[in-house]
């Protein structure tokens, strides 16, 4: 006698295009709603964490609506505020050393900044690193890694997610390489040794934040904000990224390359293959 398999909904059999829609609409709203606030920093932050709040509650309950799935353990809440603090750690020193070659190495012109502009930049960049680890990481890496492995995945959703900062308005070809090399990669690498969201949402946050919002620079080819500090590198674009930002420079891949590999060879090799495996088989 036929076991009677278990009748999909019309969202789960189109689960892949109803997520990327779903992941990409909230994307897209946060930074709608930074336009609209982005000469208010108060409100700003505000709005900014709200959204990125409100983008988790979404993909929580989107993901079990459509998947089927009890538990959205890629967004555990026990892991939560040690991976955000781990993350911000890799991140925000990644960065910082990133800055220390460039200043040693090329001519680095420093004036004051604001630190209300850098409460602003918090917010928006809180919801950057939700939304965007949400789409590229929760969806785009998550489902390619079921169907074609660890490896491929986090070559194709590192290179997808280069590619999509060539909108910006300074961006160049050499940047969004760099970025699909050092960012997508590096954040691909922390979710799949993981299998949580919250480290690559913490290092992808702190990053931007420190670039931004504490040194006020260009960011992924973005045009510079004042943070606490306005910083105009000036010298070979290899080394300072020229008008895409310190992401594009040499600094900038050393600096990601590092902990990539450390947190490769740090991991358990056969917990990480068991993860993996319990993964692709889901």
């Amino acid at each position: 006698m036929a076991i009677p398999t278990e009748r999909r909904t019309p969202m789960q059999r189109f689960r892949v295009p109803v997520l990327l829609a779903g992941t990409a609409v909230l994307l897209i709203a946060a930074r709608g709603v930074d336009a609209l606030v982005s000469d208010v920093p108060v409100l700003r932050f505000s709005l900014g964490i709200g959204a990125a709040a409100g983008a988790i509650c979404a993909y929580t309950w989107l993901s079990r609506r459509v998947e089927n799935r009890a538990e959205v353990t890629e967004l555990a809440a026990a892991e939560r505020w040690s991976g955000l603090r781990h993350g911000a750690l890799i991140g925000a020193g990644a960065f910082l050393a990133t800055m220390l070659l460039a200043v040693l190495f090329t001519d680095a012109d420093v004036t004051s900044g604001s630190f209300m502009a850098c409460l602003g930049v918090a917010g928006l960049m809180a919801s950057v690193a939700v939304t965007e680890e949400l789409l590229f990481r929760g969806v785009v890496h998550r489902i390619l890694e079921e169907r074609t492995g660890s490896i491929v995945a986090i070559a194709v959703s590192s290179l997808i997610f280069g590619l999509t900062h060539l909108v910006n308005s300074n961006a160049t070809l050499w940047g969004t390489l760099a970025i699909a090399v050092e960012g997508g990669a590096l954040l691909a690498i922390a979710y799949t040794v993981t299998r949580s969201l919250w480290i690559p949402i913490g290092l992808h946050f702190a990053w931007n934040f420190t670039e931004s919002g504490v040194f006020g620079t260009a960011v992924s080819g973005a045009d510079g904000e004042p943070g606490l500090l306005r910083t105009v590198l000036s010298g070979p674009d290899v080394l300072t990224g020229g008008t895409f930002g310190p992401e594009a420079s040499l600094f900038a891949l050393l600096c990601c390359l590092v902990p990539a590999v450390w947190m490769l060879r740090s991991r358990n090799p056969a917990a990480v293959a068991d993860r993996v495996s319990r993964v692709e088989q889901a």
